[in-house]
């Protein structure tokens, strides 16, 4: 034991001593330093490197609203694709327009008018008669129908899950849309430049100044006009909206295009004679895709909220056909407002998820990106 400590005392410094060799030394139970040899033992330390997709997926799951905001959106894809299968396995089969006919006692309501200190007071108020009638409209909530029966005897639950097939399709369809429109618009103008830009920058301008909502009233109202068959309005919609929602992807893309092809890869591109689309989508679309990501996961959520608001308004999928904006706005009578909030509250809820559940995972994406980011 002397022995070996006369040998530590008359060691090199630590700093003095190389990296494998200090890996040679260690601590065991506490109790004494032994020095290993190299014929003894062979220690190797191994690093493990994150790829940037790895560290993007690190950052984004560290952030609970992120992660809340995605199981919101699974919940609400398993609800409206897997649900009417599933609720069919358990015996539930209503469909989208299924039409409840069994006969029942129904107690009808009316309004009645009275004085209260000398104003007439109108009130709708239930009779005490029942009727027997074949359409189990307004049915309350139960093991037959979750959710009850709307005012045509059609099951609230199933047209919930049907709604939103239509909403959360019209909402993905057109983000994809306007996205390649957008990089291929926003692409040219920025790499070509000149004419081409000025040209294509100026319609932009002209659709980012002209109100969207108005516009697709309008566009609405004509389609209306023209007679489409009610399925085939929603192919019509997402032409629409595409139409008037990529200007700002396309000068997003416009201004990334500008400052990436000045570096030194796309001279590299250039001068190895790459044509002109390869540079363009090959090299440098790709660099700008966390902020495509973004854009579109953050543009979801209005999406969603224009459909549901031309539905409401009466001018995006008709009746009978179910979309969340349609039941909203089949329940805007004082009485189903006051009296039936399982027709109305529960599509609004919907909505609210959806939107928000996009919202969260757009904003984890947009820090989860972020290069300056340090955790």
């Amino acid at each position: 034991m002397e022995e070996f400590n006369d040998k530590l005392t008359n060691a090199a410094p630590v700093s003095d001593i190389s990296e494998e060799r200090q890996t040679e030394t260690a601590l065991v139970a506490d109790t004494e330093l032994v020095q290993l040899r190299d014929e003894d033992v062979e220690q190797k330390v191994y690093y493990k490197e994150l790829t940037p997709t790895r560290m993007v997926l690190r950052r984004f799951f560290r952030s609970r609203l992120s992660v809340v905001g995605l199981v919101m959106i699974v919940a609400l894809f398993v609800f409206a694709f897997l649900g009417p299968p599933i609720g069919r396995v358990f015996g539930y089969n209503w469909g989208e327009t299924d039409v409840d006919r069994t006969k029942v006692l129904k107690r009808y309501g009316d309004w009645i008018s009275y004085e209260v200190d000398g104003e007439k007071v109108d009130k709708y108020a239930y009779q005490f008669s029942y009727t027997e009638v074949e359409l189990n409209n307004y049915a309350a909530p139960s093991k037959d129908h979750i959710l009850g029966t709307d005012v045509r005897g059609m099951d609230v639950f199933a047209r919930l899950m049907y709604g939103g097939r239509v909403s959360l399709t019209i909402g993905f369809v057109v983000v994809i849309l306007e996205t390649l429109l957008g990089v291929i618009i926003g692409g040219i103008s920025g790499y070509f430049g000149g004419w081409v830009d000025q040209v294509l920058m100026r319609i932009v301008d002209i659709l980012n100044c002209i109100p969207t909502l108005p516009l697709l009233l309008i566009a609405s109202v004509v389609i209306d006009s023209w007679g489409v068959p009610g399925q085939a309005r929603i192919y019509y919609l997402m032409v629409i909206m595409t139409i008037f929602g990529w200007s700002g992807t396309a000068r997003m893309v416009r201004g990334q295009i500008l400052y990436l092809r000045e570096q030194e890869y796309i001279v590299a591109c250039e001068v190895m004679g790459i044509p002109t689309w390869r540079r363009i989508f090959m090299h440098l679309v790709p660099n700008i895709m966390p902020q495509l990501i973004v854009s579109m996961t953050l543009g979801l959520g209005g999406i969603i909220l224009y459909e549901a608001t031309l539905s409401y308004l009466g001018l995006g999928i008709p009746i009978p056909y179910a979309a969340w904006g349609t039941m909203i706005s089949s329940s805007t009578d004082p009485i189903t407002m006051s009296y039936y909030p399982n027709l109305w509250i529960p599509a609004g809820l919907l909505i609210v998820i959806a939107v928000l559940g996009f919202n969260f995972v757009g904003d984890g994406l947009r820090d989860a990106m972020d290069p300056k980011a340090r955790k």
